[in-house]
């Protein structure tokens, strides 16, 4: 699943192409698109019909799009496109439709002539229609869906010290609340893992018997390491994740622990161990992350 770095850069190349530009029609092309949306998807391209995009916002692996309506001159949009990209969702902009994709779930005709297409081929990712309200951190306006995912460790409303308060709390592995998006946003399985790696934790250990700079360390390599995927574009293992031109990220490549099961450790030498982690993989150094007793 795209995590914040690969969400981050297709939001950054939805930004360059839609920001001022307004939604002549839209259509669904499959109804699993719009399942989060009530009201269902000939509703949501009715209300994108029409309306300018305002700007492209993210938070953790949530994506939105502000929208108002094409004759509300100066005033702020008070609705967004929520999107999730799921396992396999991808927004591509092109100069023609892509009516003959076999994955195309949703598109939009923009006025500059291009469109904004939506492919998913697990269908597990998701569009819908949300009006903005002023978060619970009272930063900026956010979906009334999001109400409840924490700030990442890019937004400036991030507080370091609370989030490592609540960590102290859970008595559960490191790595599950890591995984917590209503802790912290973001932090998926690769970049948790490439986190606790650098932080020399294993992710089985218990957070609330971490000392408090500990998880500050675990919390800094997180938005080290994601800071450095951001730069080479994400971590593309498959067709499934790329950008709004349809590039992979090259990540993968700098990747310490995931994915390299039986490899040597880049710190130690080691060989690195797969673990059975909520019906997912962990990848640590056992030398270098010594388990809990």
């Amino acid at each position: 699943m795209p995590e914040l770095p690969e969400v981050e850069i297709v939001r950054q190349g939805l930004a360059g192409h839609l920001v001022g530009r307004a939604v002549i029609g839209a259509q669904t092309h499959h109804p699993r698109v719009a399942r989060r949306h009530p009201a269902g998807g000939a509703d949501l391209c009715t209300r994108l019909a029409g309306r300018r995009c305002e700007s492209v916002e993210r938070r953790g692996k949530y994506l939105w799009i502000p929208f108002a309506a094409e004759d509300s001159g100066s005033e702020s949009a008070q609705d967004a496109l929520v999107a999730h990209l799921g396992m396999s969702g991808q927004f591509r902009i092109t100069d023609g439709d892509l009516r003959e994709h076999p994955h195309l779930r949703f598109d939009a005709q923009l006025d500059d002539g291009r469109w904004l297409s939506f492919l998913d081929q697990r269908t597990f990712g998701g569009l819908s229609w949300d009006h903005l309200a002023t978060d619970r951190v009272g930063s900026r306006p956010v979906p009334t869906a999001l109400a409840h995912i924490a700030a990442d460790p890019f937004e400036p409303s991030f507080q370091r010290e609370q989030v490592v308060a609540t960590v102290r709390r859970r008595q559960s592995e490191i790595k599950r609340v890591l995984l917590d998006q209503t802790v912290v946003s973001g932090i998926g399985n690769i970049y948790a893992d490439e986190a606790l790696w650098r932080a020399r934790v294993h992710p089985a250990r218990l957070a609330h018997r971490l000392a408090a700079p500990t998880i500050v360390g675990v919390l800094d390599a997180a938005s080290q390491v994601m800071a450095e995927a951001l730069g080479e574009g994400g971590t593309s293992f498959d067709a499934l994740y790329v950008n709004v031109n349809g590039e992979s990220g090259y990540f993968e490549r700098s990747l310490a622990v995931y994915g390299r099961q039986d490899r040597a450790c880049r710190r130690c030498g080691a060989p690195i161990r797969r673990l059975h982690f909520m019906n997912r993989s962990s990848f640590v150094c056992q030398r270098c992350q010594r388990p809990p007793r």
